[in-house]
C-alpha cells in the first residue's frame, strides 16, 4: 500500500507563492479590460474621402475587439481553474491534517483503554474463557 507524504507548511507556502503568481495574471487581466477599448479607441476611426465617420472603428480597433472577444473567455476559464485548483488544494490538505488528528485521538483513546487481562484458568476455563 503506498502511503501519503504532506507537508502541511509546504503545502502552504506552495499556495501562498501560487496566489501571488495567480493575483499578478489577475491584475493583467484586469488591465487588458480596461486598457483594450482605450487602445482600439486611440487606433482610429475609418475616413472615406477625408472625411472621418463618427462611429466606425478602424481596421485595428476591429482586430483588438476580435482578439478580446476570442479570449476572454479563455482567460476566465484560466482566472477560475486556477481558483478552484487552489482552493482543492488548500481543502484537501486540511482533510489530511484532519484525518491524522483523528487517527491520532484514536490511537490516544485506545492507549488509554483499560487492559483486559486474560488469565489462564480464570473462571474455571482454560486461558479464561
Amino acid at each position: 500500500m503506498t502511503g501519503w507524504d504532506i507537508s502541511p507548511s509546504g503545502v502552504q507556502g506552495v499556495l501562498k507563492e501560487t496566489a501571488q503568481a495567480a493575483e499578478g495574471l489577475s491584475n493583467t487581466g484586469k488591465a487588458l479590460q480596461e486598457t483594450l477599448p482605450s487602445a482600439a479607441g486611440s487606433a482610429g476611426t475609418i475616413q472615406q474621402g477625408g472625411v472621418e465617420r463618427s462611429g466606425v472603428q478602424g481596421p485595428v480597433a476591429a482586430a483588438l475587439g476580435e482578439f478580446f472577444a476570442a479570449y476572454q473567455e479563455k482567460l476566465m476559464y484560466v482566472a477560475v481553474r486556477t481558483s478552484n485548483s487552489l482552493n482543492g488544494a488548500a481543502d484537501a490538505t486540511n482533510a489530511y491534517v484532519k484525518g491524522d488528528l483523528n487517527m491520532a485521538a484514536r490511537a490516544q483513546a485506545n492507549a488509554l483503554k483499560e487492559p483486559k487481562i486474560d488469565l489462564p484458568g480464570a473462571d474455571g476455563q482454560q486461558g479464561g474463557k
